[in-house]
């Protein structure tokens, strides 16, 4: 039954009636507990999800205080006297449709029904089994906290809490899913969030009608502008810290019950190339460190491409000595330089596809000897070059230090190697326009993605072409509103 079916369905004041119901509807479903007992002289029942509630708090502060509770008289004042005079719970919601009940029910909460009212208090007695907070696996850091997100949603809002205990930060809490019913919660700093980008954000999400809710890629299309885009615009994080400096920055996140990733939006093309560590070492050092990123990301994207492009079109801008190597080393190969570096990018793929998907035990095993026995076997059959084997190494080296980009890097390094073994220097040039074109039209709810740097913003360079030391970058209280598109 869908949730608008069971919203119209109002709890009855027949206690048998509504049990009847509830479990017509639950398809009598084995983890679907019913509980009768007389408090006060009055029938009741408590049901609750085995395996989502605590049984020892529910026995302590539920079944014990109800259940020895003196006659009372009447459903109205056993009511009254529990939500008056009895601290079951802190959380203590009261349900007067079916579709409440299933999702609090469904949340870990337990539902007292009582004879003679269409009202039923709910009580939080959460006990199903989380994992515990570890440290993030994607976004490693040396000198930052060692706390990342778990699938608790409540968990992690406690985390966003433990590092923004100002007033001004609020977290409302939807349900999407007419399946799943999973909470999301919506966070921003009241202060600092611009208002169009708070209300646009929430007409999206009441755009979203899907079944389930069980990613973020579930979610991130709909805090996504509408057309063909190469990189998200909506970006994710496993980490609280990190979380909190973008709401400090007047972001809005969105946190998924059952998912360990926060999605932040909107999300700049400049962040893929910062981290958590930038902040605690010497501005020189740090400065030095996001050139050799964005050097990197220009090598992993482009360099297979320009050595194609170069030996087959373009051989003049190598020096003798260079030309003549390469002559001599692609002499031995019996494929064309195109075929050659796509399949050793192409073995990589597959290779790296196997280590992720493999236990842990084995994967990490069988990335280092696939790549060493496979690498040294087509070097010495001469199937591949040891210079375009060489290259392609690199290039696939440089694409880790940019691990956010790693989807868009796999498909441009694609593109351009077509591009340039097709069309040379030339091809490249063009698709790299072309890109520039995509990149610089992307905008999210009308924050550019490129900014500052399109539009250009002198004051966004103190974190972006540099990183200026806290002293002067505290002069100026910065939030994203500065790039809105006006």
């Amino acid at each position: 039954m869908r949730p608008d079916e069971l919203s119209r369905i109002r709890i009855s004041h027949d206690l048998e009636h509504n049990i009847t119901t509830i479990q017509s509807i639950a398809h009598s479903s084995a983890d679907l507990l019913v509980d009768r007992f007389t408090a006060g002289g009055v029938r009741c029942a408590l049901l609750c999800c085995e395996g989502m509630v605590s049984t020892s708090v529910i026995t302590e502060l539920i079944l014990e205080p109800v259940t020895s509770l003196p006659d009372i008289g009447t459903p109205g004042a056993l009511l009254r006297y529990i939500q008056d005079r009895l601290l079951l719970s802190l959380d203590r919601p009261e349900v007067t449709e079916l579709d409440s009940l299933f999702r609090l029910m469904n949340s870990g909460f337990a539902v007292l029904l009582i004879d003679g009212l269409e009202k039923a208090p709910a009580f939080g007695v959460q006990g199903y089994p989380t994992r515990g907070i570890q440290e993030p696996s994607g976004e490693a850091n040396i000198m930052g906290a060692h706390e990342g997100f778990a699938e608790s949603l409540h968990l992690n809002m406690s985390l966003v809490r433990r590092r923004l205990k100002s007033p001004e930060l609020v977290m409302e809490i939807i349900t999407k899913g007419d399946i799943s019913r999973t909470d999301l919660c919506l966070c921003y700093l009241q202060d600092r969030v611009p208002p169009e980008l708070l209300a646009h954000i929430r007409r999206s999400l009441g755009k979203m009608k899907l079944e389930a809710v069980l990613s973020t890629g579930y979610v991130r299309p709909f805090l996504e502008g509408k057309g063909f885009r190469i990189f998200d615009s909506a970006g994710t994080t496993e980490r609280p810290d990190v979380l909190s400096s973008k709401l400090i920055e007047g972001r809005v996140a969105v946190l998924i019950d059952g998912v360990p990733y926060a999605v932040v939006v909107p999300r700049l093309f400049c962040e893929s190339f910062q981290t958590l560590d930038d902040y605690a070492f010497k501005p020189y050092y740090v400065t030095l460190i996001r050139w050799i990123k964005y050097a990197a990301f220009l090598i992993t994207v482009l360099l297979p491409a320009v050595y194609t492009a170069v030996v087959v079109y373009h051989p003049e801008l190598l020096n003798s000595t260079l030309l003549m190597l390469l002559v001599e080393a692609e002499k031995q190969a019996p494929l064309s330089i195109l075929t050659e570096t796509a399949g050793v990018l192409l073995m990589y793929e597959v290779i790296r596809e196997a280590g992720i998907r493999l236990p842990k035990p084995v994967g990490g095993a069988v990335s280092i000897v696939s790549g060493l026995i496979i690498g040294d076997a087509a070097v010495q059959s001469g199937l591949v070059s040891t210079p375009l084997l060489t290259m392609t190494a690199l290039a696939v080296i440089s694409g880790f230090v940019v691990p956010e980009l790693n989807p868009q890097v796999t498909v441009l390094r694609f593109a351009f190697l077509i591009a340039g073994s097709t069309l040379g220097l030339f091809g490249i040039g063009l698709l790299a326009c072309a890109v520039l074109i995509n990149i610089c039209a992307t905008e999210d709810f009308g924050f550019p993605y490129t900014a500052p740097i399109s539009p250009f913003r002198l004051s966004g360079m103190q974190d972006t072409a540099v990183r200026a030391g806290f002293r002067k970058m505290q002069e100026r209280d910065f939030t994203v509103e500065e790039y809105l598109e006006k």
